[in-house]
């Protein structure tokens, strides 16, 4: 009995010093200041769309009005991309692909997607983290059937990796993804070509796509994992300008954003990794973010998960808040839709990422929003 105490204890100890080390390089953590202002809309501005069971992921509106959703596969919803019909989930592109069978497509952990002005519909699975086969699918929205996939091969996406948003160019010839990898911590920017289905793996844990040392506190929760780690997402927001000339992009815990060229720097495979490196430019100010979109005025929409706001960061490089509400919890993804509204998921995340059992289920339910920014935009994204 003494030998066995005396196991227990080691263990214990053992375990006691792993967490402390843990603690020690991936705990803790800065604050961001608070860089919203007075928002330049009321809150009565905001106007529900859905209020949904299980929390949404990202969203993109078709230019007929339609609205799809993924629903946060954080949040284990039994449906994982959906239409909204009369505020209603209905699965797309049908019940039967929504469950991982035999023989047959289907989604395994989708979170991102986007409507391009070729009017397809496309979906980005990272399927549980790269454990499975991360891909990007196309849908026609109209007959719900597939159009193009691609599955992307180890050494792009594999392992540990996070396909986690993306941004189409106007012409729906290339996509260009955050690579987030929040376990592995080596994120990156990939880039798909749709018309020769290859991918590359670009800017590898470049400063511009590494976490910095902020700890986000939303509804005065700290995002700590058992209290020791601390969550550090890397490069997440991201988005094209709508001439598909910029690539604007950041990671989720850090306070600037940045830009490369798409066309003269992503798109050509000619381009050292140091020389695409130096045509990185620091863009400006932002506070911590998720999602993001883009106007015809050149301005970058930024969700900000810790003050339940939208921002806007300008051609004159200036942070504007646009709209601030507590109604908006953990504000995600973003896309325009038809007749100038701006719509807006809120995921909610403090209530769905490392929460007990039941936590999630009873703070629904979980919102999609809408508001006009005054500004123009193609819908879709």
């Amino acid at each position: 009995m003494r030998i066995i105490r005396r196991v227990i204890v080691g263990i214990i100890v053992l375990i006691a010093l792993l967490l402390l080390a843990v603690r020690v390089f991936y705990g803790g953590g800065g604050r961001l200041d608070d860089r919203t202002t007075d928002p330049a809309l009321p809150a009565a501005a905001v106007e529900q769309v859905a209020a949904l069971e299980y929390p949404p992921g990202n969203i993109a509106v078709a230019a007929s009005g339609r609205v799809f959703i993924t629903q946060h596969p954080d949040g284990k919803p039994p449906v994982k991309v959906v239409e909204l019909v009369d505020g209603k989930p209905v699965p797309f592109p049908d019940d039967a692909f929504q469950r991982a069978e035999d023989g047959t497509p289907h989604f395994e952990t989708p979170l991102s997607m986007r409507i391009d002005r070729q009017g397809r519909l496309w979906v980005l699975d990272h399927a549980d983290f790269g454990r499975g086969q991360p891909r990007i699918v196309a849908f026609d929205v109209d007959t719900r059937t597939v159009v193009h996939q691609y599955d992307f091969p180890s050494d792009v996406a594999g392992f540990l990796s996070m396909l986690n948003d993306f941004a189409v160019s106007p012409d729906g010839t290339k996509i260009y993804i955050a690579e987030s990898s929040p376990i592995a911590q080596t994120p990156a920017i990939i880039v798909y070509d749709v018309e020769k289905k290859t991918s590359r793996r670009l800017l590898d844990r470049h400063p511009s796509v590494m976490p910095e040392d902020y700890m986000l506190n939303v509804e005065g929760r700290d995002m700590v994992v058992l209290g020791v780690y601390t969550l550090r997402i890397g490069v997440d927001s991201i988005t094209l300008d709508r001439k598909g000339e910029w690539l604007y992009y950041a990671p989720v815990n850090g306070d600037r954003m940045f830009r490369v060229a798409a066309a003269a720097a992503l798109d050509d495979p000619s381009l050292a990794a140091a020389a695409l490196a130096a045509k990185v430019e620091d863009y400006g100010p932002k506070t911590n973010s998720d999602g993001l979109s883009s106007d015809d005025a050149g301005n970058v929409y930024i969700t900000d998960p810790e003050h339940s706001a939208v921002l806007t960061l300008g051609p004159d490089r200036q942070l504007k808040t646009l709209i601030k509400d507590p109604k908006l919890r953990w504000p995600d993804g973003l896309s325009f839709g038809p007749d100038g509204w701006l719509y807006v998921t809120c995921s909610s995340l403090q209530h769905v990422l490392f929460v007990a059992p039941g936590h999630q289920a009873s703070h629904a339910p979980y919102h999609v929003f809408r508001f006009k920014p005054g500004a123009t935009a193609a819908a879709g994204h």
